[in-house]
């Protein structure tokens, strides 16, 4: 297997690992007790890694500053959607798809836990990545 294939069959893994990750935290966060900024921003900071990894395993090949950008703009685009309101649009949020895919209302702060977890998945990815190259 290819240095190339390998890495992005890891990032898809990953990639379902980060959304059970994020399901399990918003739907059993309160259950554990978990205060709202733990949930809230937790699910956004693996919302965040999960575009990062979707955009790694789409991308194949490109390099690891680029897949960040174009993470962080496909994050701040969503983001930003938020403030556009159509009927069918604000229907469509509503719904559970909706409000993990979309989400419902603009926030800054949301942006900046987007960032943390596009940051964080970088960093992890290329630790692992120069471990492997180390043979560590």
């Amino acid at each position: 297997m290819t240095g190339r294939l390998s890495k992005r069959i890891g990032r898809a893994i990953a990639v379902f690992f980060v959304i059970a990750a994020g399901l399990a935290l918003r739907r059993f966060g309160y259950d554990f007790g978990m205060p709202f900024s733990v949930v809230k921003y937790g699910g956004s900071i693996l919302w965040g890694a999960m575009v990062f990894l979707l955009v790694g395993v789409l991308s194949g090949a490109a390099r690891g500053w680029l897949v960040v950008l174009i993470a962080l703009a496909i994050a701040m685009t969503v983001e930003f959607s938020r403030l556009y309101h159509t009927p069918t649009l604000d229907t469509f949020r509503l719904t559970a798809a909706g409000k993990l895919l979309l989400g419902r209302v603009f926030s800054l702060w949301n942006i900046l836990a987007y960032a943390a977890g596009i940051s964080g998945a970088a960093l992890i990815e290329l630790r692992f990545t120069r471990e492997r190259q180390s043979g560590v």
